[in-house]
């Protein structure tokens, strides 16, 4: 029992170290000014391209794609 709840809390907290956001980047970069908002521009955009990829990769269309892709940037970008 003691084992399952070692590598359940392994798992949570790799995962939690695995969410990089555009904006947890850019504080860990001690970004500010013009670099900040070039870097997050870039950033939003390779998240917009990998979500749309990701959509359609899930077939995707319409409501479902638009509900999908808007999470999938809100999660990436971190807002």
């Amino acid at each position: 029992m003691r084992s399952v709840l070692v590598v359940l809390l392994m798992c949570g907290a790799a995962s939690a170290f695995a969410a990089d956001t555009c904006k947890s980047k850019a504080a860990d970069k001690k970004l500010a000014g013009a670099a900040l908002t070039s870097f997050m521009k870039k950033c939003q955009s390779d998240a917009q391209t990998a979500c749309d990829a990701s959509a359609a990769d899930k077939k995707l269309a319409g409501a479902a794609k638009t509900s999908f892709t808007k999470k999938c940037l809100n999660d990436a970008v971190g807002t």
